[in-house]
């Protein structure tokens, strides 16, 4: 699936449903958004998913998992008004947001950002060589050399968000942090973290 006109050919939606596997590549969410968004292709992998075929992604093919999908945003510490570009992803869950080269690029102020928005849910931030595996209960596993950063943002007390002019600093407090290196849990459904097994 090169273009958007590829989504609506029958030979590419009958291989599809004959996967036991699919495989998002990198490059910029956006672009995989576009191509996808809305077409006959993205329904059928939110349905072979829910069903049991295994979807994975990297780098952008990562963050279009998601409903509410990072489109791009500054690097930094600190999240800021405006620090964040969402976008619609596939919808394989609306549990989490996921954001990718993690530590790499210094993109947890860009996640705090994103979950200013959206705090309703969990932000997930995957390091490079790093995997977060979701089994069909939602716990996720972490896999890999470096760490996944989950952001949970369901005792925050106050946000400024709203208040906050353009490109200024946010004001969140409660926000929990856990860090899980390779063996960790995180369940999506009840946020709780869990040690190496």
């Amino acid at each position: 699936v090169d273009e958007r006109e590829d989504c609506f050919k029958e030979e590419i939606q009958a291989a599809l449903k004959e996967a036991s596997g699919i495989f998002i590549t990198g490059g910029n969410q956006l672009r995989l958004s576009t191509i996808l968004g809305g077409t006959p292709v993205a329904k059928l992998i939110r349905s072979l998913n829910a069903n049991g075929v295994h979807v994975a992604g990297t780098s952008a093919g990562a963050a279009i998992m998601s409903e509410h999908m990072i489109a791009g945003g500054a690097s930094g510490p600190t999240p800021r008004e405006n620090g964040v570009t969402m976008a619609p992803g596939l919808g394989l869950t609306n549990k989490i947001i996921i954001d990718q080269h993690f530590s790499q690029r210094d993109r947890i102020g860009r996640l705090m950002t994103a979950l200013s928005y959206n705090p309703f849910i969990s932000g997930i931030g995957i390091d490079e060589n790093t995997a977060a595996f979701i089994d069909p209960d939602g716990l996720l596993e972490v896999l890999g050399s470096g760490a996944i950063t989950v952001l949970d943002p369901d005792e925050l007390s106050h946000s400024s968000m709203a208040n906050t002019l353009h490109q200024e600093p946010i004001t969140l407090i409660g926000m929990k942090l856990h860090i899980l290196a390779s063996g960790a849990r995180y369940d999506i459904n009840t946020r709780e973290a869990y040690s190496e097994r």
